[in-house]
């Protein structure tokens, strides 16, 4: 395991002790959107270590495709297979929202397969084995998040 890996997670992990989010009282939708995207900004910085630190070899970090709307969160290897890694980061205290994976559903997985498809012609990587992953995050306050990962979590749709 690559130790700059090992030591960049345990700084990620030493700065996330006390939660991702900020406890601070939004008043205002724009600041609540504000808070959530640096949660959502957070989570991805979590999961990008939380994966090194797990052997994953990042490739591509919110890939984007001109004229379809929406992203790959991450894109990485895990060996010879090449992951597509939607982050999930949801507050606990939204119990009315479930859990985070339970966000990435049939619409969004289409989205992430046609970009996925996009990817692979892009690279020029024929009959690459590839698979869908998802990893959600729940910051904790005043500890370290939890973190789950799916791995296949999801076909081609």
């Amino acid at each position: 395991m690559p130790v700059l890996a090992r030591v960049m997670f345990g700084l990620v992990k030493y700065a996330a002790r006390k939660g991702i989010h900020d406890d601070a009282e939004a008043a205002t939708v724009a600041n609540k959107k504000s808070q959530a995207h640096i949660t959502g900004i957070r989570g991805e910085t979590y999961a990008y270590w939380y994966l090194r630190r797990h052997g994953y070899i990042i490739v591509a970090r919110n890939y984007k495709v001109p004229g379809l709307k929406g992203e790959i969160d991450l894109i990485g290897f895990d060996g010879e297979i090449i992951a597509f890694i939607e982050v999930k980061t949801r507050e606990q205290d939204d119990e009315a929202a479930g859990l985070p994976e339970d966000a990435v559903d049939n619409t969004k997985r289409r989205l992430i397969s046609r970009i996925a498809r996009v990817f692979l012609r892009t690279i020029r990587t024929a009959g690459a084995v590839y698979r869908f992953d998802i990893l959600a995050i729940e910051p904790r306050p005043g500890r370290a998040p939890m973190v789950r990962l799916h791995k296949d979590a999801f076909a081609e749709q």
